[in-house]
């Protein structure tokens, strides 16, 4: 049996707070580093401390404030892989952070902010919408960690948690900004719906397009006219802009699925 050395026996010996990871380093061998990277991990944190800030806005019925955290916290989230990517400081332990964060994140505050918002009114079949949501999120981001290395990355495998948050996020935010009644019956079964569906598209396996790779790859000029009406949408209302955006996008894989389903039986039939 392995028994530890006296250098391991002082990581593990109850005094400090260190965090120690196994490596590869460029030969291929096995390092041990203590510590973890500063930059990355501070947005994730800030990201963290949005959702909380969020949960915590939500409880006390400030709804406006608690979805703008939830957008706030998903410019960290985006940030902090840049960060990591842009200074070569990828860590085992940034992407177990950063998924735990993303859970509370995007996860658990936008669940809790539908809920309190619109959702309770429905009693015990309010908070289980909530719940469902809040487990898709959990499934959504499990799944994405075994999957690292193994898709392609233009594409989500499901909705990504932040951009389902953006959702429901946006949809209290439009919902409270325009004044709709948050105790009418009818609204809150129209909410609990497209938070259960928001859900079911985190885990769904369709293929949502990342944008990953226009970051350097050139594009048709006409793909600016979308961006700039997305844009004039948004200025024009936020709230609403932020929601018809955030929409679209989430149909965008559904209805793709759907047209090449349909594809073969059209020209087969004609």
């Amino acid at each position: 049996m392995h028994k530890p050395t006296d250098e391991q026996d002082d990581d593990y010996n109850g005094i400090t707070f260190e965090v120690v990871e196994e490596e590869a380093n460029a030969e291929g061998k096995k390092v041990r580093n203590k510590g973890i990277y500063l930059l990355p991990n501070l947005f994730t944190t800030a990201a963290l401390f949005s959702g909380f800030y969020a949960i915590i806005a939500s409880m006390q019925g400030r709804f406006e404030p608690a979805a703008i955290a939830i957008f706030c916290a998903a410019l960290f989230d985006g940030m902090d892989g840049r960060v990591a990517r842009m200074t070569n400081t990828q860590s085992a332990f940034g992407e177990q952070y950063d998924s735990l964060s993303d859970l509370v994140s995007f996860g658990v505050a936008p669940a809790l902010l539908v809920f309190s918002w619109s959702l309770q009114t429905l009693g015990k079949f309010g908070w289980i919408c909530a719940f469902i949501y809040t487990v898709c999120a959990a499934f959504r981001l499990a799944r994405f960690n075994v999957q690292i290395g193994s898709v392609d990355k233009r594409y989500f495998i499901g909705l990504a948690s932040p951009l389902a948050a953006a959702i429901i996020a946006s949809m209290v935010w439009a919902g409270f900004d325009n004044q709709l009644a948050n105790r009418e019956r009818e609204l809150a079964i129209g909410a609990a719906m497209i938070t259960v569906f928001t859900g079911f598209l985190m885990v769904s396996n369709f293929k949502f397009y990342s944008f990953k790779e226009l970051d350097r790859s050139r594009v048709p000029f006409a793909m600016m006219l979308p961006i700039v009406l997305g844009m004039g949408i948004i200025n024009y209302n936020l709230p609403i802009g932020l929601l018809a955006v955030s929409v679209v996008y989430a149909l965008s894989a559904p209805s793709t699925a759907l047209w090449y389903k349909l594809r073969p039986k059209a020209a087969s039939s004609s």
